[in-house]
C-alpha cells in the first residue's frame, strides 16, 4: 500500500502538465471528510491516506504519495437534496432563510448563489417544502462548507484563493486635524437594510411545491 501524508489544496503550485499526468481517485464526501482512509486510484494502486486530523479533502485537491507521485481527487457524485427558491412566488431571500434554519440544526450545507445542497433527510425535505422551497433528489458532487472555526482542512468557497495579507505598509503623514473623526467615518458607511417580503400563497396560487 502506498502511503499519502501530504495534500496540495486545489493543486496550488503545480504545473498544468504535471496535473494532467497525475492519477485520479474518486471519493464521496463521506470519505473525503475523514483525514485517514484507504482508497484505490485510477491506476489500481492501493493508497493509505494519513493527513493531519481535521483535514477535509476537496474535489480538485492533489494528494502527494511517499514516492512523490501525484493523485488528483475527484468529488464523486452522490445522493443529495438540491434546494432552490420558487421563481414564481418566492425570491433568493428564501434560500438565506433555509440556510439559517439548516445551520441551526448543524446540517452540513453546500452554499451556491442559486441553490443549496444537503444530504438526504426526509424530515428536512418536508420542512423546506413547508417554507415554499423546491427540493429535488439528485446525484451530484457534495462540497459542504467548513465551519467558520473548523480546525485543520482548508476552507471551501468554490474558488481557490491564496492567503491575503492585510498588513498594508502605507505611510500616511496626514496632519492630526485632517484625520477623519469616528463620527465622520460612521457617517460615510452606507447602511443597507433588506425588508423581507412576505411569502404568501393564497387559495388561487395553484403552485405545487412538491417538485
Amino acid at each position: 500500500m502506498l502511503t499519502v501524508n501530504k495534500l496540495l489544496p486545489q493543486a496550488q503550485g503545480l504545473a498544468p502538465v504535471l496535473l494532467k499526468r497525475a492519477a485520479t481517485v474518486e471519493l464521496d464526501w463521506d470519505v473525503r471528510q475523514k483525514s485517514r482512509f484507504d482508497a484505490t486510484d485510477s491506476t489500481g494502486r492501493q493508497i493509505g491516506v494519513f493527513l493531519p486530523r481535521g483535514t477535509a479533502v476537496r474535489g480538485g485537491d492533489v494528494l502527494v504519495a511517499e514516492d512523490g507521485s501525484l493523485i488528483k481527487v475527484i468529488a464523486a457524485p452522490q445522493a443529495v437534496l438540491k434546494i432552490t427558491h420558487c421563481t414564481e412566488h418566492g425570491s433568493p431571500y428564501d434560500l438565506i432563510r433555509a440556510a439559517y434554519h439548516l445551520g441551526n440544526r448543524h446540517v452540513p450545507i453546500e452554499l451556491k448563489p442559486d441553490h443549496l445542497k444537503i444530504e438526504p433527510d426526509h424530515v428536512l425535505a418536508d420542512m423546506l417544502r413547508a417554507m415554499h422551497l423546491i427540493v429535488h433528489a439528485v446525484d451530484e458532487a457534495f462540497e459542504p462548507e467548513n465551519g467558520a472555526y473548523a480546525a485543520g482542512g482548508h476552507a471551501h468557497t468554490g474558488h481557490s484563493h491564496g492567503h491575503h495579507g492585510h498588513e498594508h505598509g502605507h505611510d500616511h503623514a496626514h496632519a492630526e486635524a485632517d484625520k477623519p473623526t469616528a463620527s465622520k467615518k460612521l457617517a460615510s458607511i452606507p447602511i443597507a437594510t433588506a425588508a423581507a417580503k412576505p411569502h404568501v400563497h393564497g387559495p388561487g396560487c395553484g403552485h405545487d411545491h412538491n417538485h
